[in-house]
C-alpha cells in the first residue's frame, strides 16, 4: 500500500505543470494583490492569443518526432493575405482563404521535407527555418514591407471584432472557438487511426513503416495540421492587434515549442497530449504576466523563459532514466 508521502510525490510528478500554475498564482497574488483583479485577468485572457492555436499544431509535429520553425513565415504570410482580401472577398471569404493558405503552406513544407528525405529533427530544423524565410520574403514582396490595417477596410469586420474582443457573457468568443477545436483535435489524436499513427511514427518510424503506415503521408499530415493551426493563430492575432506585417509571426515558434515541452510532450517524439500542451500555454502566459506585474525587465523575462525551457528539457530527459 502506498504511503501518503509516496502518493503525494506521484501526484506532483504527474501534475507538475498544474502545481506550477497554482504556486505561480499564489506567490504573485501575495506579492502583487492586483494580480487577481478583474482587469488583469481580462488582460491575461487577451495575452493568450494566438499562442494556443500555434502550440496545438506544434504538439502534433513534435509528437511525430519533428520540429517546425516555418510557423513564423506561415503566420506572417497568412496574416497579410487575410487582411488584404477583406475588401475584395469579404471577411468570411478572407478567413476561408487564409485557412486554406495555411493548409497549403503546411503541406508544401511537409512535401519539401519528404522529398529531401529529412526524417530527423536536426534535418527538418534547418529546412523549416529556410521555408519560414521563403514565406516571410513572399509576404514582404506582397505588402512591399508595409503594415496592413483592418481599420482601413471598407467591408464589415464583425467577425474579426468578435474574435479580437467579443465575449459571450464573460467568456471570450475566441476561447469558445478554440475549446471546440481543442476537443476535436484531442479526439482525432486519441480515437482515430491517423492520430495514433502520428504517435507511432514519432516513437519509431521503422516500426510504423513495418506496421503498414505511410510515414511520409503522416509527415505531410502533421505539417498540414501545423499550417492550419498557424493560420488560425494568424487570424486571431490580426483580430486582436488589428494590423498585419510580413514579420508579425516572429517569436511565436520558440514560445510554441516552449509550451509543448513544458506541457510534457517529449522532444524525442511518440508521447504527448494536446490537453497538457494547453497547461503549458497557461503556465507560460501567466509567467509573462506575473513578471510584468512584478516589474521585471524584458531581459530578466527572457532569462526566466530560457531557464524554464532548460528545466523542462532536463525533466524530459529524466523521464527516460
Amino acid at each position: 500500500m502506498k504511503t501518503k508521502s509516496s502518493a503525494a510525490a506521484t501526484f506532483l510528478k504527474q501534475n507538475l505543470v498544474l502545481c506550477g500554475i497554482v504556486v505561480l498564482i499564489m506567490v504573485t497574488a501575495i506579492l502583487q494583490p492586483k494580480f487577481l483583479g478583474a482587469a488583469n485577468l481580462t488582460n491575461v485572457m487577451r495575452q493568450l492569443w494566438p499562442l494556443p492555436f500555434i502550440a496545438l499544431g506544434m504538439t502534433f509535429v513534435i509528437i511525430g518526432g519533428f520540429i517546425d520553425l516555418s510557423v513564423v513565415g506561415m503566420i506572417s504570410l497568412v496574416a497579410v493575405v487575410t487582411v488584404s482580401l477583406i475588401d475584395p472577398l469579404g471577411q468570411v471569404g478572407a478567413i476561408l482563404v487564409g485557412i486554406l493558405l495555411g493548409a497549403l503552406l503546411g503541406y508544401i513544407t511537409g512535401t519539401v521535407l519528404t522529398t529531401c528525405g529529412a526524417m530527423t529533427q536536426a534535418e527538418v530544423l534547418f529546412i523549416t527555418y529556410g521555408m519560414s524565410s521563403v514565406y516571410m520574403a513572399i509576404g514582404l514582396i506582397f505588402t512591399n514591407a508595409e503594415t496592413l490595417r483592418i481599420a482601413r477596410c471598407t467591408k464589415p469586420i464583425t467577425i474579426f471584432n468578435a474574435l479580437g474582443s467579443g465575449t459571450v457573457g464573460i467568456i471570450p468568443v475566441v476561447l469558445i472557438v478554440f475549446v471546440v477545436l481543442l476537443v476535436i483535435m484531442h479526439l482525432f489524436h486519441t480515437k482515430t487511426l491517423a492520430g495514433r499513427a502520428i504517435s507511432l511514427m514519432g516513437g519509431n518510424k521503422d516500426a510504423a513503416y513495418l506496421c503498414g503506415f505511410n510515414v511520409k503521408r503522416s509527415m505531410r499530415m502533421v505539417y498540414t495540421i501545423s499550417g492550419v493551426m498557424s493560420a488560425l493563430g494568424a487570424i486571431s492575432l490580426v483580430s486582436r492587434v488589428t494590423t498585419a506585417t510580413a514579420s508579425c509571426g516572429t517569436g511565436y515558434e520558440t514560445n510554441a515549442i516552449l509550451c509543448v515541452v513544458v506541457g510534457g510532450t517529449t522532444l524525442k517524439g511518440g508521447k504527448g497530449s494536446v490537453l497538457r500542451t494547453m497547461l503549458g500555454v497557461v503556465l507560460i502566459t501567466l509567467l509573462g504576466n506575473c513578471m510584468n506585474m512584478l516589474g521585471l525587465s524584458t531581459y530578466m523575462q527572457t532569462v526566466m523563459r530560457g531557464a524554464v525551457l532548460v528545466v523542462a528539457i532536463w525533466l524530459d530527459n529524466r523521464k527516460e532514466l
